[in-house]
């Protein structure tokens, strides 16, 4: 049971974390007939109340970490469908680092009293997302924005100040509402506090107006035929039951299908579609096959791949511990999760290797510190301590009118960065592709929330995406992050459609970091304030 006193400020136990949690959880993206988001707005409101109480430190982190782990579980509990262990050190780590910016919310409410503390917390909330997202330990997929990737009114303004601005606005809007409940139940005036939250919800929807209705948006431009392959490869079995042989049999016949019914500029297969090195040169054959293919459909093709890469012991010196070692090419290597793009007339792939790896999953994080941690690598089917990619490529094709295009790739996890696919864009990329393979998760929400994640991507930099899964959601998003045609999950098909190009680059693209970065250094000198004035005391 919760109760409250007069003052609206005493609960007894840990309700309104808990509610709190829940709150948090049920408004993140989910099945698409469940539309919560909204909720978001006022999930913090039973927690900033809560806390208005005297608590010491270990009850205080005792509430916090309780409302983290709720929401952290309702979350992501579908991590535990590709790997039990990796999902529950998911849910437990990710709440852990969560609580960050109530830790800072504690000290200062401890030094400068609850209120002050109030409405510092959208500083350090957002700062938190950013410095946490910034390092390899991180699971960022719990940005608070991405709770409104399907709200799309909303949050045009994510060309501004990207996904970060909607995370700061969203705690703001909790601020207000957990101050005006205080205020109400202290019997004094709220409607300052009424005027600013009608602001908060008006202000984004005169701003989507203004974007919706903006010419130089509307201005028609060029075009390019995309073809998404989606097989339908059950994850678990694709390295177990199918030969390489059969692999390759499938993504042939899906693509023939598919341009004999309407001939593609670029044709897409998804992460891993090759899950063996058709670049060694022990598999040039099926290399040359394919580009052998690639030339009759008479269009480009971006798929994923597992590449390999050899190195000498000049190259490894003195850190060898880094790379793998074949003992029958007495070479050493390293092996990537990897795209390439190959062309009608080239005879030499582009390649793109991730860069951002799911930690533990893919690559445990800071293994080159401490080469001993690669032993914690929680691998999955096919996957097993993956290099890391270094050059952000942005890839370039003809199209079959003999226009020159520029595309980024993206594989899979690489969608929750922000700044890596301002980044491409910052670079010329005129279109957004993604690979992707959600089959680890079954049936659960999490590739729908994979997906409805990659839709702010587009808002924040005006790019259209084409974003292609193995076993769904393939889909193509419009530069307003609306989605205009897709594929049903779980199903063997393909799906073509046009997807507009533009050097647009907005205010987010120029300057991804500038509001985390004002948002962290002004929380340092509001910290900085904070213990000044409490040692003058």
């Amino acid at each position: 049971m919760i109760s409250f006193s007069e003052n609206g400020g005493r609960f007894s136990g840990y309700g309104f974390s808990v509610l709190s949690g829940v709150l948090l959880g049920i408004s993140f993206p989910s099945y698409p007939f469940i539309r919560l988001e909204l909720i978001a707005w006022i999930s913090l409101v039973p927690l900033l109340v809560s806390l208005r109480e005297d608590l010491g430190f270990r009850s205080y982190i005792a509430r916090v970490y309780s409302t983290m782990l709720v929401f952290c579980a309702i979350s992501l509990w579908w991590v535990s469908l590709a790997t039990l262990p990796g999902g529950l050190l998911t849910v437990f780590a990710q709440a852990l680092f969560s609580t960050a910016p109530l830790l800072l919310f504690f000290w200062v409410k401890r030094w400068s009293g609850y209120r002050f503390a109030l409405f510092t917390l959208p500083f350090f909330w957002v700062s938190w997302e950013w410095l946490y997202i910034s390092q390899e330990l991180s699971l960022g997929w719990l940005v608070l924005g991405n709770s409104q990737a399907l709200l799309n009114p909303m949050i045009q303004y994510a060309d501004i100040f990207g996904v970060w601005g909607v995370s700061f606005w969203l705690v703001c809007f909790n601020v207000v509402a957990a101050d005006l409940w205080v205020t109400f139940h202290t019997h004094r005036k709220v409607s300052v506090h009424g005027t600013v939250l009608l602001a908060l919800v008006l202000l984004p929807l005169v701003y989507a107006s203004m974007v919706f209705s903006d010419p130089e948006l509307q201005e028609e431009r060029p075009e390019v035929t995309v073809s998404l392959i989606q097989p339908n490869i059950d994850p678990f079995e694709k390295w177990n039951r199918y030969t390489s042989q059969d692999i390759m049999q499938i993504y042939f016949s899906m693509t023939d299908s598919a341009v004999s019914q309407q001939r593609a500029d670029l044709i897409l297969w998804p992460e891993t579609a090759i899950p063996f090195y058709i670049l060694d040169q022990r598999n040039r054959g099926y290399f040359d096959l394919l580009r052998s293919r690639v030339k009759q459909w008479g269009g480009a093709l971006v798929s994923g791949y597992s590449d390999i890469v050899y190195y000498s012991d000049a190259d490894v010196s003195g850190s060898g511990y880094l790379y793998k070692y074949d003992p029958e090419a007495e070479r050493h290597y390293q092996t990537f999760n990897a795209s390439m793009l190959v062309g009608t007339g080239e005879r030499k792939p582009q390649v793109y290797r991730k860069m951002k790896l799911v930690p533990f999953a893919e690559r445990v994080p800071y293994m080159e510190y401490a080469p001993w941690l690669d032993n914690l690598t929680l691998s999955l089917a096919g996957i097993s301590s993956w290099g890391k990619g270094s050059d952000m490529t942005v890839m370039e094709f003809t199209t079959v009118s003999g226009e020159s295009v520029k595309l980024s790739n993206v594989i899979c996890y690489e969608s929750i960065f922000p700044g890596l696919v301002a980044g491409f864009v910052n670079k010329g990329a005129e279109f957004l592709t993604l690979v992707t393979n959600d089959g680890w998760y079954d049936k659960s929400y999490g590739p729908y929330q994979h997906a409805a994640i990659a839709r702010i991507r587009c808002i924040e930099n005006r790019r259209s995406m084409a974003r292609c899964a193995n076993t769904g959601l393939s889909q193509f998003i419009d530069k307003y992050g609306r989605v205009y045609a897709s594929i049903r999950w779980w199903e063997r098909l393909s799906l073509t459609a046009d997807v507009e190009r533009n050097e647009i680059r907005t205010f987010y693209t120029r300057y991804p970091d500038m509001l985390p970065g004002a948002t962290t250094a002004l929380s340092a000198l509001l910290l900085l304030f904070v213990f000044l004035v409490r040692a003058k005391r």
